[in-house]
């Protein structure tokens, strides 16, 4: 009696992936043997292959009419064939499946008893916006592995798209996979792999700790959580990364699920924003009354019968999609078109998201159809009684009192001037430097952004210069003040000026966490400084990201000057307020000395 695991799959991943699964199952009942089959339908993959189940399996069956990754059968006999050959033929399919198997020898992994010395790890970093955090995540577990004397290769999934990709031979051979993501990734293809997930954060925190913990989850089996990676034969630095890891794990649900509908959604808020401020720049503040010429074309494209008609549903669809896959994706984008329509905007869109998605994720869980309806279940079941249980909701409950919210505040908002305003800027540009990039600057962005649809720009334009203050403050003190700063950071000096005038809040972060208690008060004094000017001058920014570069769109910014003054008013703060945290370098140490002495001359 042979043991068979088996995927099933075909484009639609409806009705042939499952019939060929019951198929199979038959087929290899029907011969004596034992039979586990993965499904890979549009409700994602289901009953799906354990690293245990593969490892014991004398043969994989694919029998799919759709591409299926196989890296995590590396070193198994492999039997490929068509859905409609396994729905037909399944008894000889298995037989000739096993008549082919040949001798194969498994990649042996290590032990609860095998501590990795030199272990090869894969990893993948992502964050809602796919630029800062992302490749400096990935520097920082390459540098901390480098340190630990471990191989490591690191995929970024940032905003152009995977670079530095796994392949299947990457993920066979490694010891252990580390994703430290703020967004939702796929992870099908690491199955039967030991797989450590985390923050972008907690890479850049403690990177060494971060690599520890999860190689000794690995050495204590794939199956293991990462709570249960604390075992004895860590060091305290793991330890209190597992800690950490299992808050974040309980809290950062909700949170990833935020981020990666922002994610989705930002292109669209960008391309919307871009090109009505080209209309402007074209066609004059009333681009819009006037039909058919070119600034009005650009305007409607970008505008509210275009780009920025989608943000809503963009926004709630993929929410939904990060909870529940893809059965969650048309619940949510419809009740984000509802959201747009009874005027609830972006924060009904928000709960239409999350209700979408969790709806969608306790039908498929209560709903047991028969395996030759199974089918039906994520194209017709699913979608229309989530749709429609989310629609009524929106319509006769929520609709109504979150419209009166919006408005409320947006009129708030609108009209917003002197001391209101000034403590709204502050409050915004102090969420930005607090943790650079981290959950509260990503939460005041989010919002600033969700009010652009409202065509309420003032928060835009406070958030942004509040993010470019902290690394652009930084980088004049450490051409400023050259003997409070090493070397090292000099050069991160550089870059951050760079990073700052592209409204990458995150180039900071080196300095921040070297001496947090000196650089965090600072950054935050200053960029609340700057928001709260932007916010005093009734600055508008149309455009939610391209830092200084978008500034030279006419019409993308409304007070330029005032503008540009309460980003200098900022940067000074935060250098100025470093000259004074910031101490010369020990003065005991005759190379320190020589050093600072060196840097000041030049």
């Amino acid at each position: 009696m042979a043991k068979i695991v088996a995927i099933t799959s075909c484009p639609t991943g409806i009705a042939h992936t499952f019939m060929a699964a019951e198929a199979l199952q038959r087929g290899a009942e029907a011969l004596g043997h034992t039979i586990k089959v993965e499904t890979q339908g549009s409700v994602g993959a289901q009953n799906t292959l354990t690293g245990s189940d593969i490892q014991s399996a004398d043969v994989v069956i694919i029998a799919a009419d759709a591409k299926v990754d196989q890296s995590r059968f590396a070193g198994k006999s492999i039997y490929e064939t068509t859905t409609n050959k396994a729905i037909r033929q399944s008894q000889q399919v298995v037989e000739t499946a096993l008549a082919q198997q040949p001798a194969a020898a498994a990649v042996a992994q290590p032990t609860a008893a095998q501590p990795i010395e030199q272990a090869r790890i894969v990893a993948i970093t992502s964050c809602p916006t796919g630029i800062a955090h992302t490749f400096m995540a990935a520097e920082a577990l390459e540098r901390a592995a480098e340190t630990l004397g471990h191989q490591i290769k690191v995929e970024t999934q940032g905003s152009v798209g995977a670079q530095n990709t796994l392949t299947p031979d990457d993920i066979r051979k490694a010891n252990v996979v580390v994703i430290a993501a703020d967004a939702k990734v796929d992870k099908g293809r690491f199955a039967g792999k030991t797989v450590y997930e985390t923050s972008t954060h907690d890479a850049l925190q403690n990177g060494p700790g971060l690599i520890k913990a999860a190689l000794a989850q690995a050495a204590s089996g794939p199956q293991t959580s990462a709570a249960a990676a604390s075992a004895p034969q860590q060091d305290y630095l793991s330890q209190i990364q597992d800690a950490k890891s299992k808050r974040s794990a309980a809290s950062s649900g909700i949170y990833k699920h935020l981020m990666t509908g922002v994610s989705y959604m930002l292109p669209f808020v960008v391309a919307g924003g871009l090109l009505i401020a080209l209309s402007f720049a074209i066609g004059g503040i009333d681009a819009a009354k006037y039909t058919g010429t070119l600034g009005w074309a650009l305007n409607q494209i970008g505008g509210g019968t275009g780009a920025f008609s989608l943000i809503v549903p963009i926004l709630a669809g993929y929410i939904a999609y990060s909870i529940a896959d893809r059965p969650g994706l048309a619940p949510g984008m419809i009740g984000g078109v509802l959201s747009n329509s009874i005027g609830a905007g972006f924060l009904g869109g928000l709960i239409a998201g999350f209700l979408a998605g969790y709806i969608t994720l306790y039908l498929n869980k209560w709903i047991n159809l028969p395996k030759n309806l199974a089918g039906l279940k994520p194209v017709l079941v699913l979608p229309l009684i989530s749709t429609g249980i989310v629609g009524l909701l929106m319509v006769f409950v929520i609709g109504t009192p979150v419209s009166f919210i919006l408005t409320a505040l947006t009129n708030w908002l609108r009209t917003m001037q002197g001391t209101n305003a000034l403590l709204l800027g502050l409050l915004l540009g102090g969420m930005m430097a607090i943790d650079m990039g981290g959950p509260i600057n990503k939460s005041a962005y989010t919002f600033s952004v969700g009010l652009l649809s409202s065509h309420v720009d003032a928060p835009m334009a406070a958030v942004m210069a509040a993010g470019m203050t902290p690394p652009l403050g930084l980088a004049l003190a450490t051409y400023l003040f050259k003997n409070r700063f090493t070397v090292e950071e000099r050069d991160a000096g550089k870059a951050a000026a760079v990073l700052g005038i592209a409204f990458i809040t995150e180039g900071a972060i080196p300095f921040a966490a070297r001496d947090p208690f000196r650089v965090i008060p600072a950054t935050m004094i200053g960029s609340a400084i700057a928001g709260a000017l932007s916010m005093l001058f009734a600055c508008n920014l149309q455009v939610p990201h391209g830092g200084i570069f978008v500034l030279f769109i006419p019409g993308a910014v409304t007070n330029l000057l005032p503008y540009l003054i309460a980003i200098v008013a900022g940067t000074a703060v935060t250098t100025g307020i470093l000259f004074f945290t910031k101490r010369p370098l020990a003065s005991n140490n005759p190379a320190v000395v020589a050093e600072a002495q060196l840097a000041q001359a030049s």
